[in-house]
């Protein structure tokens, strides 16, 4: 286990070693408390390890130099809004044509059908509309799902994340009942009255949440990411679908970080059937979109409820959505960056960087447990995978995820914020991983 006192001692050496390092980044943060809440753009940018944020100068591939010129190789890729790298040349190239032709008309382009059916290809869904952020696409899909069902609840998974849904931010309390989760700020209502929260991998209870027939709609990731990765059991999600046509909620899946096991994520890798499939962030190689896909059984319930007349009156688009710009950006990063070749390289790359991390707890007997998600790993404080987005929190450790988070900042690695995910990109280079591995080992010889 580790030493609290050693621990304590090494995050002083790591925060120091910081500060020494990060003047510039310093001076812009003084300036940026001046005009900015916490000194940041947003305000969970605040949490990111050391005195402030280091402060970007450039980004391109998989790597990125701050203002102090430290160069750092970026296992984070935005939390995955980069995942193809930074600034791909590709979506580059398509971003700059079509600034010259138009940015946003509110008209479609061409574009528009090449991505959809680049999507339906994908993930086997014949239907798609366009958002600029899958937080949109999953608010938009969950106001369909009560339009076609009349039933006002939608279940979630404990500990999940779909971006800024209200529905979304509700947990389970030490009574199993639906509670607003902490920090949760000016929720509308009371989450219990929109919202049935259940533990993944827990099929009884996903059944006891359906029963009421009260349920317009599962929103559920195929794995869960934000927490910590955490797996389906075989047959989990096959039974969640059979289950929500049998108590007629609809089945929606947000692959927007899943997408990391390949080109159609793992609603193609297994063979999902569901109603909507929701993704944003990847698909457009860092400009802001996102996009819902559906059923031709789903269009045709909702196109006898929606009247041409009102249809742009009941809280589903916005006049930025669908643009020419994203819809370019889509089809460039779509056709020819985020390919079946790209996945193979990112994947072989991510297996490799959780064989090193797997070599290094084994060394030191780390009570510590590494998860793979195709191109994403990712280690939790626990020595077996969790079952359960509460088991994924358990394991936390804010502590000990501060310095490894500073330790490895510090020596020119980023992980993804919050938890320690590393996600491989098609820029990613084999040496990148194993400088990682190094680097990652030295620090638990000292821990």
């Amino acid at each position: 286990m580790v030493d609290r006192n050693r621990l304590a001692e090494l995050i002083r050496i790591e925060e120091a070693r910081f500060i020494a390092d990060h003047p510039k980044s310093g001076e812009l943060f003084e300036q940026a408390k001046a005009v900015m809440p916490g000194g940041v753009p947003m305000s969970w940018m605040a949490k990111w390890p050391g005195a402030y944020p280091v402060f970007v100068k450039s980004a391109l591939g998989a790597r990125f130099v701050d203002v102090d010129g430290h160069e750092y190789v970026d296992f984070c890729l935005g939390d995955t809004g980069s995942m193809t790298g930074h600034s791909p040349a590709a979506t580059v190239a398509a971003i700059k044509k079509q600034i010259e032709h138009g940015i946003t008309v509110m008209l479609p382009t061409s574009d528009a059908v090449a991505v959809s059916q680049d999507l339906a290809h994908r993930f086997g869904l014949p239907l798609w509309q366009f958002t600029v952020s899958a937080t949109d696409a999953n608010r938009h899909v969950i106001r369909y799902a009560r339009l076609i069902t009349g039933r006002s609840k939608a279940i979630v998974i404990d500990r999940c994340y779909h971006g800024s849904v209200d529905e979304t931010f509700a947990t389970l309390n030490e009574s199993g009942e639906t509670v607003s989760r902490d920090g949760n700020i000016g929720a509308p209502v009371s989450l219990d009255q929109t919202t049935r929260v259940v533990e993944f991998n827990d099929l009884p209870a996903m059944e006891a949440a359906l029963l009421n027939g009260d349920v317009a709609a599962i929103l559920m990731e195929p794995a869960m990411t934000n927490v910590g990765i955490v797996l389906p059991d075989a047959g989990y999600l096959q039974a969640v679908g059979q289950l929500a046509k049998k108590y007629g909620a609809m089945w929606i899946i947000d692959e927007t970080h899943t997408i990391s096991v390949g080109i159609g994520g793992m609603t193609r890798d297994l063979g999902l059937r569901p109603d909507f499939l929701t993704i944003g962030k990847a698909i457009a190689g860092g400009i802001p979109a996102g996009t819902f896909g559906m059923t031709r059984e789903v269009a045709a319930a909702i196109s006898t409820f929606v009247s041409r007349d009102l249809i742009d009156t009941g809280g589903i688009g916005g006049t930025l959505a669908g643009s020419a710009l994203s819809l370019a950006a889509m089809r460039a990063t779509l056709s020819q960056v985020l390919t079946e070749e790209a996945f193979l390289k990112m994947i072989e790359l991510g297996n490799r960087w959780c064989d090193g991390v797997d070599a290094a707890i084994l060394e030191f007997d780390l009570p510590w447990y590494c998860s793979r998600l195709g191109a994403r790993g990712e280690y939790v404080f626990r020595s077996s995978a969790p079952q359960t987005g509460r088991e994924a929190a358990d394991a936390g450790d804010s502590e000990l995820e501060k310095y490894i988070h500073l330790r490895l900042l510090n020596d020119g690695f980023l992980l993804t914020p919050f938890h320690n995910m590393a996600l491989m990109s098609p820029a990613t280079r084999q040496e990148d991983v194993d400088s990682h591995t190094r680097a990652f080992r030295k620090m638990c010889s000292e821990l």
